[in-house]
């Protein structure tokens, strides 16, 4: 049967909905009409308690799920606490499907991340890169509990026949992302580093790794759009990339954020830290071929997002 599209009143239960990803969901899906939007704080509803998920979902009995609930973290964060980057994300994954199988949730998507791919695989990743290779070991505890997720939702395709997908995005940013300094990704990350030394006048900024590695930025009202578009149209076990399918080196992402700063002093390298995968770019072509394509250039994104920052630094001073 050819899938239909969502109904503005369908139940629809974003899971981590005050994340990043979750709130930009959010805001996408309020935005097009739907009025029956779920969502649920990491203090109302803890996903790693499998009792306490089984009452939620046997309480609110949702028709669509989008997972984007997970702990998440950068280099440093991922490579000093792998067991929680696994540990917990495992569960909240298996806790999250098990009771949508058991609610009988129609449709879900679960979202992973460009992470799962081989450290060295051939760029573009394809899709079928998956599992071909050995993964970054800075964040492989993270990578091997989305590689399980990606997993399950094909094992319940194949047993239950439920037309649940997975979607694995490029590297995110926007507003409502985590500029902590040291357990944020790379770009909110160069974003309040360099904005800090604009403030206090510092003749240079000190940046992790050699600047060469090559990454892909996706923003997350992008993906929002994306996932919407999935749910619509795609119904495969195979999990499907979202990104723009372009790339820069780290070192240019650098320069480009001082110049959205307003940054003139000189930007360093402390080649001791790593740079993680040399190269991560995401092959998008079958999701162009459905008809999706990014539309928000990397600069444009990037100015919007360091306005929001500023607009929350002048709220919320640090």
């Amino acid at each position: 049967m050819a899938l239909q599209p969502i109904p503005r009143d369908a139940r629809l239960y974003i899971a981590g909905h005050r994340g990043l990803v979750g709130s930009a969901l959010w805001r996408h899906f309020a935005g097009c009409g739907f009025h029956n939007l779920v969502g649920r704080t990491s203090t109302e509803l803890d996903l790693r308690d499998q009792v306490a998920t089984t009452a939620f979902f046997t309480e609110t009995r949702p028709d669509v799920v989008i997972a984007a609930a997970a702990k998440v973290g950068g280099i440093a964060a991922n490579a000093n606490r792998p067991t929680e980057y696994l540990s917990d994300n495992l569960r909240i994954q298996v806790n999250l499907l098990d009771c949508a199988v058991a609610a009988g949730v129609e449709r879900f998507l679960f979202l992973g991340s460009s992470c799962i791919y081989p450290k060295y695989a051939d760029q573009p990743i394809r899709e079928d890169a998956l599992l071909t290779g050995a993964l970054e070991e800075t964040n492989e505890g993270y990578a091997i509990a989305k590689i399980a997720g990606i997993a399950q939702i094909a094992a319940i395709r194949r047993q239950h026949g439920l037309r649940y997908i997975s979607a694995m995005p490029a590297s995110l940013y926007g507003p409502g992302d985590n500029f902590h300094l040291h357990n944020s990704h790379v770009l909110p990350a160069l974003i309040r580093r360099f904005h800090e030394a604009a403030r206090e006048d510092s003749d240079h900024v000190t940046c992790w790794g050699t600047g060469k590695a090559r990454r892909e930025f996706l923003h997350v009202d992008d993906l929002a759009q994306a996932c919407h578009f999935l749910l619509d149209n795609y119904d495969e076990d195979q999990p499907i990339n979202v990104g723009t399918g372009s790339d820069l080196t780290i070192a240019e992402l650098a320069h480009l954020v001082a110049g959205v700063v307003g940054y003139r002093g000189e930007i360093r390298w402390d080649t001791d830290k790593p740079d993680g995968t040399p190269r991560k770019v995401l092959d998008v072509q079958r999701l162009s071929r459905l008809g999706w394509k990014a539309s928000t250039p990397l600069d444009q994104g990037v100015q919007a997002t360091y306005e929001w920052y500023r607009a929350q630094q002048g709220a919320h001073p640090t």
